[in-house]
């Protein structure tokens, strides 16, 4: 396949256009421009540290988050028993949920100069959360599986939210306490009734 460089792409000499005037450039590389780990200096009333350290506890629950997302994707997808159908919606919604907090939180990291984890692999690397079976678990399993995964990310993000006020950054305070935790405590609450052995009909005398 031939490749387009920059010198590839331009006119003759009268102006008229070369044939390679529209060819895009494909198979560039490149190098890093900003370093994973790092913050750029931005006019938002913040310190480095406050930034720096806002990033890194914002990129862990985001690594999180997005594990949580994908289990619940897989447990969506695999579900069985008498109670598929109203787990199969219950999971599909909590997935796009976490999806939505996944795009707050590594917007918030941008907007504090940082670099949000992107890559799948990079975000296996950081996760905290267990690695569950490649097939499938039984549904308490599975619903178990979820919550404490929940717990884990809600700990970690009150932690968080607490230092980040502390540090001056009340929007990653906001963030942590009006999305993640919020969003998090209902969904529990949500899993965990499932989990609850009450019988449908009282039992007679």
């Amino acid at each position: 396949m031939a490749v387009a460089t920059k010198e590839g792409k331009g006119a003759q000499a009268d102006g008229t256009p070369t044939a390679e005037h529209s060819q895009p450039w494909i198979q560039v590389t490149g190098v890093e421009i900003q370093k994973f780990g790092t913050v750029r200096l931005l006019p938002i009333g913040l310190s480095h540290d406050a930034r720096m350290y806002s990033c890194q506890r914002l990129n862990q629950v985001l690594a999180d988050t997005r594990i949580l997302h994908a289990l619940y994707k897989k447990h969506h997808w695999v579900m069985r028993g008498p109670t598929f159908y109203q787990l199969h919606l219950l999971l599909d919604k909590h997935a796009d949920e976490q999806l939505k907090l996944i795009d707050e939180l590594a917007e918030r990291i941008q907007a504090l100069g940082g670099l949000a984890v992107g890559d799948p692999r990079h975000v296996a690397e950081l996760t905290r959360i267990p690695r569950p079976p490649d097939g499938c678990e039984e549904v308490p399993s599975m619903l178990s599986r979820l919550l404490e995964a929940h717990e884990m990310i809600l700990t970690d993000a009150r932690d968080a939210a607490r230092k980040a006020a502390d540090l001056g950054d009340d929007g990653t305070n906001d963030l942590l306490v009006s999305d993640v935790v919020r969003v998090g405590e209902l969904q529990v609450w949500f899993l965990v009734e499932h989990l609850v052995d009450t019988p449908i009909v009282p039992g007679g005398s």
